[in-house]
């Protein structure tokens, strides 16, 4: 495959939004049927974080995948929208970062257009170099964007509230879904932490549970059955369907993922 065949090329889902497709990894960046509607129910609506960024002062977020930047322009609206928003850090880490004139035709729909962020993000990955970037876009959020493989990105320098785990699924891109990364990820995390990601396959939930992380199922985005959330405090995942732990350690240890 040439370097030209290799470019993700924009494709544009049903809500309206468009996401990237990559040959690479044969896969879309976002869930065909809704860029920014995934979005808002996997990461936002259903971990809880957009109740939490009305009632706290101060929010730190990891993102693995930075991919077209949907998550944080959507972040960033709803904190605009907000009388006193609370000063948010994200810190996201992306192997693969676009090219800003692609980013420049992005479309997130109506509501999101209305603040310009394909030029936003033309800017940022127009700046971006390899390692870490600190952006500082508004009073209240600070980018803070790692280009390059996540094994080679530093901890963050505070403890980590939300984590939206969105890299391509297993099936393609299996090594950031190994009990190595939720051990990492585990080692970031405030002990009140949430975990959240589009993902529902038992390999992955298997490895976060060997990682020690407590898990639950929780109804999926636009046409998928189930989605993940998970903690290091069960306390966090109440109202949501409980798997079992202890069973998938069992059979990540037979073999049964390999």
């Amino acid at each position: 495959m040439s370097e030209e065949d290799q470019k993700p090329r924009i494709s544009e889902t049903k809500d309206g939004s468009t996401t990237l497709y990559s040959p690479v990894f044969d896969q879309h960046y976002h869930n065909p049927n809704g860029a920014v509607a995934e979005s808002k129910i996997v990461f936002f609506e259903t971990p809880g974080l957009l109740q939490a960024l009305q009632e706290q002062n101060h929010i730190a977020i990891f993102e693995m995948g930075f991919g077209t930047g949907l998550n944080f322009i959507l972040l960033k609206s709803y904190l605009d929208a907000l009388e006193n928003p609370p000063k948010v850090d994200l810190y996201s880490v992306e192997a693969f970062p676009v090219d800003p004139d692609t980013a420049t035709q992005f479309d997130f729909g109506e509501e999101l257009n209305q603040q310009h962020p394909a030029e936003l993000l033309h800017s940022i990955f127009s700046d971006a170099k390899p390692g870490t970037n600190s952006f500082q876009i508004t009073d209240y959020l600070t980018l803070n964007l790692f280009i390059g493989p996540f094994n080679d990105s530093p901890k963050p320098d505070q403890s980590i509230d939300y984590f939206f785990h969105d890299p391509f699924s297993p099936d393609v891109n299996a090594e950031l879904w190994k009990p190595d990364v939720f051990r990492k990820l585990k080692a970031y995390a405030d002990e009140s932490a949430v975990l959240a990601t589009y993902c529902a396959a038992s390999s992955a939930r298997a490895a976060m549970a060997v990682a020690g992380w407590k898990l639950s199922r929780a109804p999926g985005a636009l046409g998928k059955r189930e989605m993940t959330l998970a903690s290091l405090d069960e306390k966090n995942l109440v109202g949501f369907k409980r798997v079992n732990e202890l069973r998938l350690v069992e059979r990540y240890h037979q073999g049964d993922f390999d």
